[in-house]
């Protein structure tokens, strides 16, 4: 081995006794991106752990068994008694609340429990006690215990007695914790949880009543649940049920915490790959301060790529450090998050290490110090040792050789590779690695367009020549700075453009056409009772109803739904059982897109109106054929027409419509909308629960509430980890400035002994700042709001509005920023005294 090589470790070891002076900037990025890598990574799965470990609990049971309308037939409770150990049920249903003392009504999530529930874990009220004694019978008023919520909607407290449907109950305990509400999803009312034995006092059993029934099941010993269930499945295969092992208990909230994980993930990795340019800045400049001991190193006999070595392994010892940094902090966040929200989750954490999330979030951290450090080291090492003598006046500049361009391009493949690998949605991370290229290139392109064109102005005032001059000149740091800079303010906008468009659509849009209220289970002997009470009442517009019923896609053209091919964004119709309806004429916001609608008179096969997007989802057209499991009965349907369903009006909308001749037969009932006045809502509301106590009535801006309650706490985190990305490229911005400190000490000094005053400096240095910020927020509002916009209408299916105040104000706090962190940063420098940088020069 040639002596230099072997000398290679002794100069590794002097540089980092140097200290990180011109790396801080490198370690910080780094630390950052991977921090919040690794804390998404850890906490997902200390999430999703927490889920598997408590799975039986959470679900009940080893298999839980849930019917809408009707309990187990006899035949059906024989075959699991045969294999289980013990059985619980509970019933669940909304329904009406009234508190007569001051007649005050809400809806509620009544859920009827059986002696033996919950055959896992332990109900849990505030203050203490039994679950048996909070429900008890007393005086002949059953007891009930309920979320604490329903004090502040009616006033109760224990003691107080309710109106529910036609029996009373008494409030004898609030609900703390109940083992098995994982993944109940947005709950429109408190619940009340009452006897299943006081249940039929309520009159709320009606026929065709939305009532979901769920059976419990601890299996014996040696049985397997996920066999269980399939042949659960097969002994009764249309039994219209939904059947789930431990291993299934909440996949709604597991999807859940994997996609906002997926895009809290691209996030953090899009801050990384801001950093990346904060990265290649601090290499450069680090070897922009090395220039002589790299010429001397050259002349004494270093080769080229002795250099590149030595400095290569120096830039990856603190890529290990900012990477250690970052994985320490994703190590601890699971404890973290277990301390502050701990209560707020629906199970407790996992907490442990994750050494799986963590070494992916180191692995980010190396490929990224190598994908932006192995150029401009190439680029050092090409260059002879007279040229790096005069790299202080005029710079490295041209391409490496061939086999640093190719590792070059390795590193960012494998950076991509690993981010597309490591998701849980493949195609989604496909899209970002094309997008954050394409950033990539677009924004080096500006940063490249600002500097020609400041080279081309030709100004005639000093303060504005010297402002173009600092854009344009060898070695500034423009392109850093658009690049860093926009890709976070480019994520910002995207994020606040999406948020700002769905809390357009909850908040302005849809209440000035909302409904006041949906109306439930109103049973066929009372639709005309139902009609004329509504709309006599004073204040009320606008009255539809329809007849509805639940019913489950079984099958695509034959093909059972498990095993068809389905697009990811509407999968969710297969999963659970859809709202059915039936009409002889086209409803009023019907609108057909293929096919006809039938004749008022239509007698023939079954067949259905569809809605498209779902169908081009489910690869169906008009003629095909679907099989909907309605009531344990399979029936295949054709389908007639297609329709483009606007589920935004919240009007009544159903994703099937059959043709008349078939649903008129099946037990159901009827739903309703009611468009009224504000001040006539009490009275409405009042008037329709004391004549029709089975009813529920479901106030829309209390369900909207709850939905913009849930998506504003979504954007707060948006917002927050978004803001990552712009820490990120502020980051890269103070680094920027701190590597041309020398350079702008240099310029302030020959400025001042010319004559120019500290107005004149600062005056240039705004033009300059302001500019370059300003044209930076231009492009990545741009580029943002397209970002935005694809997202609202083609992921989301909703309505675009431009939000000019959004984007303007996040243009005017990037100039301010660009320019508030250029004045700091050349503050210094203008306070230099002559002589000593003069010599230095």
């Amino acid at each position: 081995m040639d002596a230099s090589w072997r000398a290679l470790p002794g100069f590794v070891r002097r540089e980092l006794r140097g200290g990180l002076k011109g790396f801080r900037i490198f370690v910080a990025c780094l630390a950052l991106g991977v921090g919040t890598i690794a804390t998404v990574g850890s906490v997902t799965s200390a999430v999703v752990g927490g889920l598997a470990r408590d799975a039986r609990t959470l679900l009940g049971g080893d298999i839980a068994i849930r019917l809408f309308y009707r309990d187990l037939n006899p035949e059906e409770r024989a075959y699991v008694e045969r294999s289980a150990d013990k059985i619980a049920g509970f019933t669940e249903l909304r329904a009406m609340a009234r508190f007569d003392r001051n007649d005050g009504r809400t809806l509620v999530q009544l859920k009827a429990v059986g002696d033996a529930y919950p055959l896992i874990g332990k109900v849990s009220l505030i203050g203490g006690g039994a679950l048996a004694d909070a429900l008890a019978t007393r005086d002949g008023i059953a007891g009930a215990a309920a979320q604490e919520t329903l004090a502040a909607r009616l006033g109760v407290a224990i003691g107080d007695v309710l109106q529910i449907g036609e029996a009373r109950f008494r409030i004898n305990a609030f609900l703390e914790r109940e083992p098995d509400r994982a993944g109940a999803g947005i709950e429109l009312g408190p619940r009340v949880m009452v006897a299943k034995s006081a249940l039929a006092a309520t009159g709320l059993l009606q026929p065709g009543g939305l009532v979901e029934h769920h059976t419990q099941v601890l299996l014996k010993p040696g049985i397997d649940p996920t066999v269980y269930a399939e042949q659960l499945q097969a002994a009764f295969p249309e039994a219209a049920w939904r059947v789930r092992n431990f291993r299934q208990a909440t996949p709604a909230i597991e999807r859940f915490v994997q996609r906002i994980s997926l895009f809290l993930t691209l996030v953090g990795l899009t801050a990384l790959l801001v950093g990346g340019v904060g990265v290649g800045n601090a290499v450069r400049a680090y070897l922009d301060s090395k220039t002589t001991t790299i010429a001397t190193l050259k002349c004494i006999g270093a080769t080229g790529g002795m250099i590149f070595a030595l400095y290569f392994a120096l830039v990856m010892i603190l890529a290990l450090l900012g990477s250690a940094i970052g994985v320490a902090v994703g190590a601890a966040s699971p404890w973290l998050v277990a301390l502050i929200a701990g209560d707020d989750l629906p199970t407790p954490l996992a907490v442990g290490i994750y050494p799986l999330a963590l070494g992916q979030a180191a692995l980010f951290g190396l490929l990224s110090a190598a994908a932006f450090s192995i150029w401009p080291l190439a680029k050092a090492r090409e260059v002879q040792a007279a040229g790096l003598f005069r790299a202080t006046v005029a710079g490295g500049s041209g391409r490496p050789r061939g086999l640093y361009v190719i590792a070059t391009g390795l590193a960012v493949a494998a950076l991509a590779a690993l981010a597309i690998a490591a998701a849980p949605e493949r195609k989604i991370a496909v899209w970002f690695v094309i997008g954050a290229a394409l950033c990539f290139v677009l924004f080096r392109l500006a940063g490249q367009g600002v500097m020609a064109v400041a080279k081309r102005i030709h100004a005639t005032g000093p303060r504005l020549r010297l402002a173009l001059g600092n854009l344009h000149r060898p070695g500034a740091a423009t392109p850093s700075v658009v690049m860093s800079l926009g890709l976070g303010l480019t994520v910002l906008v995207t994020v606040a453009t999406i948020e700002g468009n769905v809390t357009r659509q909850i908040g302005e849009r849809l209440p000035a056409r909302a409904p006041s209220f949906f109306f439930l289970d109103i049973q066929p002997d009372q639709v005309v009772a139902f009609d004329r009470l509504t709309r006599e009442t004073p204040g009320v517009h606008k009255v539809e109803r329809a007849p509805a019923l639940r019913g489950r896609i079984v099958k695509l053209n034959g093909v059972p739904v498990a095993q068809a091919s389905v697009a990811p964004d509407v999968a969710w119709a297969l999963d659970n059982e859809r709202g059915l309806t039936y009409a002889a004429e086209k409803p009023a916001n019907a609108k057909v897109v293929a096919g006809e609608w039938w004749p008022t008179d239509y007698a023939g096969p079954p067949q259905i109106s569809f809605d498209g997007r779902l169908a081009a989802g489910m690869g169906l057209a008009l003629g095909d054929r679907m099989t909907v499991n309605v009531l344990g009965r399979d029936v295949e349907v054709k389908i007639a027409n297609l329709r483009d369903v606007d589920y935004q009006s919240l009007g009544i909308n159903f994703a099937i419509i059959f043709a008349p001749g078939f649903l008129e037969r099946a037990p159901h009932t009827h739903i309703a909308t009611v468009y009224a006045d504000p001040p006539a809502e009490g009275p409405l509301l009042r008037a329709v629960t004391e004549a029709f106590p089975n009813v529920s009535g479901i106030r829309v801006k209390d369900a909207l509430e709850s939905i913009a309650g849930v998506l504003g706490g979504i954007g707060s985190a948006a917002r927050a980890t978004s803001g990552l990305t712009l820490l990120a490229g502020t980051l890269v911005l103070v680094g920027a400035i701190a590597a041309g400190q020398r350079r702008r000490r240099q310029d302030a000094v020959i400025l001042k002994v010319l004559g120019a005053t500290r107005g004149d400096v600062i005056g240039a240095l705004l033009l300059e700042y302001g500019a370059l910020g300003l044209l930076t927020a231009a492009v990545a509002s741009v580029v943002g709001t397209i970002a935005g916009w694809a997202v609202v209408t083609q992921a989301m299916r909703a309505e675009w509005a431009f939000l000019p105040a959004t984007v303007a104000i996040v243009a005017i706090l990037c100039a301010a920023l660009t320019v508030a962190l250029g004045l700091v940063g050349a503050w210094r420098a203008l306070g230099q005294k002559a002589a000593p940088v003069l010599r230095e020069a």
